[in-house]
């Protein structure tokens, strides 16, 4: 269900906006109405749509156009032209008062700046949202101590901002906007002025509390391996347009065009890749049903040297290689399981690709990624291989 429709968005900065949106439907590009008009092009004619309870990424280098995007969102920056729905309701229509109320019921922010008051507590700071909502001062505090349990900052209440490191500054941000419990949490460039090593915790809590809460998320970073980390969709912002919109696995395995190749060729496939990704299709006998005859003509019409049996749920009860239902065959073997090996190597679906790399060279079997019991899939040697060199490979 779509959450945020974005339709033709467009920022201009400049004084004759109109002659700007005149120029940019004709097609001149941002860097040709900069030189004539002196004007700006934050953001081109964008169309975007973000589901409920996704956490999207908006990336690319500095100037992109993606910090102005989502201060659109809430109208912390007035578009130019074009439309910004939520839940269907146009806030690009909106009045003040109206606009408030979206603000506040509808959307929070966490900034890259802690934005935290130092004469506050941590407890306070956590609930100042919520005390411009009116909300009675006990149950905003109690919210707000809520609010840090899920950020890991329970016992800093009574802290302030001053006696805390800068990831546990972040980490108030965060709490502050999980405690105004809004649908939508607008997050830009919320880690990228923290180290490296903190920085890495925030995006596990950060995938946790998402896994937690299922909000929607639009997150903003400059970071490709953090985008690939987080999102669930990317999209990829140049001069100020969406360049591509993808899942993290379209995005390296399928950039549409030498810009966003140039952009992902450096990254490590093998840290952002699950089982999921790159597991293919199996081929199976049922367990009930079929006999050796049935597995190794299966084998023969697919090419392949061994066969997944599974039961009627599609559970994995083990597999049979081609020798095995030969010799199956011959000696008259009629029920599967009397030839059928128990022990399969198998993975999880988000079992990472590093890890499965460090098992496909020592077993001479396909993998089955499974999920409670359930197969999903299989990987072999030539998915891994097509995935670290990001190539795609055809199967018969």
């Amino acid at each position: 269900m779509k959450k945020i429709e974005i339709k033709n968005l467009t920022k201009i900065f400049g004084k004759n906006t109109k002659e700007g949106l005149k120029r940019l439907k004709k097609g001149q590009t941002k860097e040709e109405i900069f030189k004539e008009t002196g004007m700006t092009v934050g953001v081109n004619q964008v169309d975007l749509d973000i589901n409920e309870g996704e956490l999207f990424v908006i990336m690319g280098l500095s100037g992109s156009g993606k910090s102005t995007l989502i201060r659109m969102l809430n109208r912390l920056i007035e578009p130019t032209s074009g439309d910004i729905l939520i839940d269907g309701v146009h806030i690009t229509n909106l009045n003040k008062a109206e606009l408030r109320d979206v603000r506040r019921q509808k959307i929070a922010m966490v900034f890259q700046s802690f934005a935290l008051f130092p004469h506050m507590t941590i407890a306070e700071n956590t609930a100042y949202g919520l005390e411009v909502q009116g909300i009675p001062e006990e149950d905003r505090l109690r919210k707000a101590k809520e609010a840090l349990e899920l950020v890991n900052l329970a016992g800093y209440e009574d802290q302030y901002p001053s006696q805390l490191s800068g990831g546990m500054q972040q980490r108030v941000g965060l709490a502050r906007a999980l405690a105004a419990d809004t649908d939508i949490i607008l997050m830009d460039e919320a880690f990228s002025a923290l180290d490296p090593l903190i920085r890495k915790e925030m995006q596990d809590e950060l995938e946790k509390l998402q896994a937690k809460m299922g909000k929607t998320i639009v997150f903003i970073t400059h970071d490709l391996n953090e985008a690939l980390k987080l999102g669930d969709h990317i999209a990829l912002m140049r001069d100020g347009k969406i360049v591509q919109v993808g899942t993290p696995e379209e995005i390296l395995m399928n950039p549409a065009n030498t810009f966003v190749e140039r952009f992902v060729e450096d990254v490590d496939v093998s840290k952002i890749l699950s089982a999921e990704n790159i597991m293919i299709q199996p081929e199976t006998i049922d367990v009930r049903r079929h006999g050796p005859r049935v597995a190794l003509e299966r084998m023969k019409q697919a090419g392949i040297s061994s066969i997944y049996v599974v039961n009627e749920k599609n559970e994995l009860q083990g597999i049979v290689t081609a020798d095995e239902a030969a010799q199956g065959i011959k000696d008259h073997v009629i029920d599967i399981r009397s030839i059928m090996e128990t022990d399969v190597p198998r993975v999880d679906e988000d079992c990472p690709l590093t890890e499965i790399i460090e098992k496909i060279y020592d077993i001479k079997v396909p993998i089955a990624v499974t999920d409670q019991k359930v197969l999903k899939g299989i990987i072999i040697r030539g998915t891994v291989l097509a995935a670290l060199s990001k190539e795609e490979v055809s199967y018969a």
